[in-house]
This record gives C-alpha cells, sequence and structure tokens, in this order.
C-alpha cells in the first residue's frame, strides 16, 4: 500500500527556464569584474555555458553530482585566469544563482492540494540540484516546507536521478520501501525511468504526451496527481 509520494522539484513543484534564457545575469557578471575579469557580458555568458556544460556533461556520464562551487571555481580560473579563492568561488555561485532564480515560478493553488495530499501521504523532496540551500530556501518561501518529511539533495548525496543511490537515500531516510512510494516528475529518464528502476511506481508530467510510458502513468499536470493515486487505489 502507498503511503508516501516522492516530488522532484524543478519543472514539478515549480516551473523555471533551464537555462536562464531571457533573464538578467548582470550583477553576477559586475560581481566577476570586480574580482578581475575583463570579459564582457555575452563572453561571460559563454564562457558560463562552456564551464558548465563540461560539469554537466560528465555528471549525466557518471552519475555524480558537482556543486555550484565546483563550476565556479573553474569558471574564475578560466575568466581571470588566477586561482580563485573558496571565498570569490562562494559569492561568484550565489550571485549567479540569485540572478538565475529569477526564473522560477510557483504554482498557483500548489498549497493547498499538497496540505490535502498530507493528510493521507508522507510527503518528501527528492532533487537534482548543484546548490545545497537552493530548493530550501525555495520551499519557506512558498510556506510548503512543512509538508515535506524529507528533501533530499543531490548534491548532498554526491549522486544525480537517475542514479539508484539518490533514490536509495531517500527511502532509507524515510524509513520505507519502494512499495511504499510513488515518485512523480517531469523529466522522463531522470524522474520516471530512475523512479520505475529503483522499484517505485512513477507519474510523469508529460502534457504533451511525448514519452512511452503508460496512459495511467502520465499526468498532464501536477494537479491531475489526487485523481491518479485515488485510480491507482481503485
Amino acid at each position: 500500500m502507498v503511503s508516501h509520494i516522492l516530488f522532484d522539484f524543478f519543472g514539478t513543484l515549480v516551473t523555471y527556464a533551464p537555462d536562464g534564457a531571457g533573464h538578467d545575469f548582470g550583477r553576477s557578471h559586475k560581481l566577476l569584474q570586480s574580482m578581475g575579469s575583463a570579459l564582457g557580458y555575452e563572453q561571460y555568458r559563454a564562457l558560463w555555458s562552456d564551464v558548465y556544460g563540461g560539469f554537466d556533461r560528465e555528471a549525466c556520464r557518471t552519475g555524480h553530482e558537482f556543486s555550484m562551487q565546483d563550476v565556479t571555481a573553474g569558471f574564475l580560473r578560466q575568466a581571470t585566469g588566477g586561482e580563485p579563492s573558496a571565498d570569490q568561488a562562494t559569492a561568484l555561485a550565489s550571485s549567479y544563482l540569485a540572478d538565475w532564480d529569477t526564473c522560477v515560478r510557483y504554482l498557483p493553488g500548489l498549497s493547498d492540494m499538497l496540505a490535502s495530499l498530507s493528510r493521507q501521504y508522507t510527503l518528501a523532496v527528492v532533487s537534482n540540484t548543484n546548490d545545497t540551500g537552493l530548493v530550501p530556501a525555495h520551499l519557506t518561501a512558498m510556506e510548503i516546507a512543512g509538508y515535506f518529511d524529507a528533501v533530499v539533495l543531490s548534491v548532498q548525496v554526491g549522486r544525480r536521478k537517475p542514479h539508484p543511490a539518490i533514490f536509495t537515500a531517500a527511502l532509507d531516510e524515510l524509513g520505507i520501501g519502494p512499495d511504499d512510494a510513488v515518485f512523480v516528475g517531469d523529466s522522463y529518464l531522470p524522474d520516471y525511468q530512475g523512479a520505475v528502476q529503483a522499484g517505485m511506481t512513477a507519474f510523469l508530467i508529460d502534457p504533451g504526451n511525448a514519452a512511452q510510458i503508460p496512459d495511467n502513468a502520465r499526468l498532464a499536470s501536477l494537479f491531475e496527481l489526487p485523481a491518479a493515486l485515488a485510480a491507482m487505489h481503485g
């Protein structure tokens, strides 16, 4: 009997633009210039994309997660030609995330849905993220942190979805087995396939019917979840 619901965060509990497209990274660019870099804004964005992309491709290949401090340290070596201090890497990571964070949007009605689900299920978040504070800060800002018994982050586990280690870490923290939980996410490989391979039932938010999954596993929006759970229980 399912007793727990595990949620992905980005793209599931909030919407966002993955690459920050259309958003202003001017504040972090000014900070970079204060650290001695002569890069113009477009050069900054291009180099950041190149450096971050290299980390991300390696993480996708190995399943090992990286931190924003790793990215910014590597980026600053190229952008300034010197060895950055830990404080510089942390400061740029924080500034970049503040710029990127402007693309995150909250879902109207989410709190009410979670409140209703929490009366029947134990809820948790399992998120791929390169920063330890980003997801908890949003949960607090959204006033929904209290609904979740666990928040499991790839940067803390050291592995990212779909690697089984992050799902195992979440199940272990909750003290349950895979049969006790369903997973809800918006990405086929990390969220749906990863959860299924970990032994869980999974729902995929797939309004365009792009993924080849059973119809009863597909959600047109997150807000179809209560009805899907009811149907699953018969």
